[in-house]
């Protein structure tokens, strides 16, 4: 098997973690435009030794940490809202504590994984990952709507949100039922499952919803496959189930880092 063979699987989960890390679609997705193009550019130099997952993301980290993106005063300089409310957040949390955090809870890598990836021992990424949670969610508290047919899972994801410290406005099962609460009560995030109770689409109540107005929006789904087709803009943050409590968590902190309603003064 080639080394593109061995990597294409890889890609979305990769483009997914770009995408969550920098807070944009097209800015993640140059970073593993670039990232690509010095694989091919120097194929003899991607490790061979190891997961070719954890290479790619290796060779991606080595792009990103050369960038110095965090060190960028004039980065917002262009009016991209993303880029302004990143400028402020990473003034009260490192990068470094952002990128443990994602690649242990949202992207699954063991500690010691993740400490090869950022070039830490596992020990420090666990205390990196502590003060990233506890940095963001100081940061950010949301009212949140969810959209989930299913009981029990929406009883767990209510309870994840509410041990954050965020308010849950309602659960809808229907996409009606999400339109409607969301038109009562403005939520701050929408957690969406894709298929509904009446066989309505989680996908269109969010197109609805954010035709009112701007939301982040996280979706949890058994089927991901129907939204990482490439052909479309994709959702930042996408989990499947079954998922862990600690990649919603996750997922929820970084949605709402790049939110500006919860923006810090």
């Amino acid at each position: 098997m080639s080394l593109g063979q061995e990597l294409a699987p890889h890609l979305p989960l990769l483009r997914r973690y770009a995408r969550a890390l920098t807070g944009s679609q097209s800015h993640g997705d140059a970073f593993v435009r670039a990232t690509l193009e010095a694989i091919v550019a120097a194929p003899g130099d991607f490790p061979r030794d190891i997961d070719p997952r954890l290479g790619l993301y290796r060779t991606f980290h080595a792009i990103w940490s050369s960038a110095n993106i965090e060190e960028d005063p004039g980065a917002s300089g262009d009016g991209d809202d993303m880029e302004a409310i990143a400028q402020k957040r990473l003034a009260r949390i490192t990068p470094l504590s952002r990128q443990a955090l994602l690649l242990t809870a949202m992207e699954g890598f063991t500690l010691e994984d993740a400490g090869y990836l950022i070039g830490v021992a596992p020990e420090e990424v666990e205390k990196l990952v502590e003060e990233a949670h506890a940095e963001i969610e100081r940061q950010t508290r949301a009212e949140v709507l969810i959209i989930e047919d299913e009981p029990i899972i929406a009883m767990d994801i209510e309870t994840i949100v509410r041990d954050l410290g965020h308010t849950v406005t309602g659960v809808a099962v229907t996409r009606d039922e999400a339109v409607a609460q969301a038109m009562a009560r403005r939520p701050g995030l929408v957690l969406a499952d894709i298929q509904l109770a009446d066989d309505s689409s989680g996908i269109d109540a969010v197109k609805d919803i954010l035709a009112q107005f701007e939301v982040p929006v996280i979706f949890i789904t058994a089927f991901p496959e129907r939204l990482l087709t490439g052909e479309r803009p994709e959702p930042t943050f996408l989990i499947s189930k079954p998922f862990q409590r600690a990649t919603v968590r996750a997922s929820i902190a970084q949605a709402l880092f790049f939110d500006t309603a919860t923006v810090p003064a």
